[in-house]
Order: structure tokens, then C-alpha cells, then sequence
């Protein structure tokens, strides 16, 4: 039986790459290296947790993108990196978020469950499928669209509102 660190200096080796890829899409390359060896600090915590039956470049997939979330949640950032990237994305608006509209992201991103705020980067920012996004996250594909369905009316509830909650 390989021990736990044979075991992940195995995963750094095959997806570490895939790790940093990742990163880069929250973070600038300076920071992305940090956060590549962050997230193994944190395999190397939940190795344990990690089903073989499971595809590692999934896991490490979703680790990743969970601890870049929390982190810019940390920093509050979210609501910068979602004007940013959601205009690379096809068919993102054509001008900067308004000030309010940029005061009800901002309250969004710290506010939302865990849970929709990963579906909503993986779905809006990503640019995933239902069915990548229900591979990734382990949900059901219906539960994955009720998700998006769920992020969709509570940004139109808080946008009525006035960002309010």
C-alpha cells in the first residue's frame, strides 16, 4: 500500500499543471503558483477523503476552485474577478457593471451558499454545462439547473430590492 505522500507527490506530479490552470483563471500567475501549493497542502490534509473510484483530476478540480472561492471571499475580491471574467465570457454584457449593479455583485458573492457561489463561477464564468458542472460538483443535473434557477431568482430578488436582503 503506498503511503500518503508517495501518494500525493504522484498527484502533484500528473496535475499539478492542471492545479495551476485552474488558479489562473481566479488569479494572476504570481499568485496562482501559491495558490497551486496551497491546494496540495490542503490534498495532502483530505488524501484520506479522496475515493479511488473517483477521478483525481475532478477532485483536485473542485478543491481547487472551492479554496480559490474561499480565498477570494477572504479578500473580497469577488465581486472585481466576476466584472472581470464574466466579460470574456460569450455573450457577457458589452459595458461595466453600473454602480449599483456592481454594489449588488459585491453583496452577492459575500452572501450566496457556498454551493451556488461555485455553481454560478463553474456555470456564468466557466462557461460549464449542466452535465460538467453535475460531474464536477457530484449533484444531479436537474439539481444543478435548480441551482442555477435558485442563483438566477435571488440575483433578481436582491437586483428588485434594491441589493437589499
Amino acid at each position: 500500500m503506498e503511503s500518503r505522500s508517495s501518494i500525493v507527490a504522484e498527484l502533484y506530479e500528473k496535475y499539478a499543471r492542471l492545479v495551476h490552470r485552474r488558479a489562473l483563471r481566479f488569479y494572476d500567475e504570481h499568485e496562482a503558483e501559491e495558490v497551486t501549493h496551497e491546494v496540495f497542502l490542503v490534498v495532502i490534509e483530505k488524501i484520506d477523503a479522496f475515493r479511488a473510484d473517483a477521478s483525481p483530476a475532478t477532485w483536485l478540480y473542485r478543491i481547487t476552485t472551492n479554496h480559490c472561492l474561499n480565498r477570494l471571499r477572504n479578500r473580497g475580491r469577488r465581486q472585481e474577478l466576476w466584472r472581470e471574467r464574466s466579460m470574456d465570457a460569450p455573450g457577457a454584457m458589452t459595458q461595466a457593471p453600473v454602480q449599483e449593479e456592481s454594489l449588488l455583485l459585491r453583496r452577492l458573492w459575500n452572501e450566496l451558499p457556498q454551493e451556488l457561489l461555485q455553481i454560478g463561477v463553474y456555470y456564468h464564468i466557466d462557461g460549464l454545462t449542466h452535465g460538467e458542472i453535475a460531474r464536477i460538483t457530484g449533484l444531479s443535473r436537474r439539481t444543478v439547473g435548480n441551482r442555477l434557477e435558485e442563483l438566477g431568482a435571488e440575483a433578481r430578488n436582491r437586483a428588485n430590492d434594491g441589493g437589499r436582503s
